[in-house]
């Protein structure tokens, strides 16, 4: 079983069931784990004629060891991933679009936050580049929580070269980085906006730093010098809400 086709825990899994059910291939139940939640799963895989499979406790620990699986597990399709030649149909198919893009972002729990903010933020689509970032895997998914699935996902070989892309179809290109002299809170974000986040610790890679039209930074009035890049995330791509709202 493939570990990238994988999702589990209740909530990621229901959510999956609700939006996207014809994603789901197979479906595991612990054997002995019973209570309201996994019940709840159960009446919407019958709802969509999934049937659920009973396994051993045991089993779904070594399928998912160390991780939180919560008696349950799926198997899924593969996910769909978008690329360069879909960026012209996002924008032009959507008023004012707000993208995130993302540069090199490794930790799965980071990515999954971001794309479930993304999702909540109404992003149209996260652009991740091609290599050297994390992928859709199964710790992405549970903490995306149904977000890696309902948010447009476009992985690019040359991340630089679809900014350019993107400028060109009138996106203009917000970058985050601590030395900009703008704060993000004066920065327009109510156009056709990609907001970009650098990878954890490194921040934005000097080419991608150089096809930004605007950069900003958010305010650090404390003692730590950066935020985590999910929590950078919500506070940017809130702001942008905040303004189109």
């Amino acid at each position: 079983m493939a570990n990238d086709n994988i999702i589990y825990g209740i909530n990621p899994i229901q959510q999956l069931l609700t939006h996207n059910p014809n994603k789901i291939k197979e479906l595991f139940l612990s054997a002995t784990k019973q209570d309201r939640r996994l019940q709840q799963i159960i009446n919407l895989a019958k709802k969509h004629d999934i049937i659920v499979q009973r396994i051993e406790a045991k089993k779904l620990d070594k399928l998912l060891p160390d991780q939180n699986h919560q008696g349950v597990m799926a198997k899924i399709k593969p996910a769909e991933l978008l690329n360069e030649r879909d960026l012209p149909d996002l924008v032009n198919n959507n008023k004012n679009p707000l993208f995130l893009v993302l540069d090199g972002v490794q930790d799965p729990h980071n990515f999954g936050a971001c794309l479930r903010t993304a999702d909540a933020a109404g992003v149209v689509a996260v652009i991740i580049p091609r290599d050297n970032a994390v992928g859709i895997t199964p710790v992405v998914r549970k903490v995306a929580s149904g977000a890696a699935d309902s948010v447009a996902i476009v992985s690019v070989s040359n991340l630089a070269r679809a900014l350019k892309d993107l400028q060109d179809l009138g996106v203009w290109i917000v970058g985050t980085a601590g030395d900009a002299e703008q704060y993000l809170y004066a920065q327009d974000l109510t156009g056709a906006i990609a907001i970009i986040l650098g990878s954890e610790g490194d921040g934005m890679r000097l080419l991608t730093k150089k096809h930004c039209d605007y950069l900003v930074k958010i305010p650090m009035l404390g003692q730590v010098e950066s935020l985590n890049v999910s929590v950078a995330c919500g506070v940017c791509l809130y702001e942008a809400v905040r303004q189109r709202l």
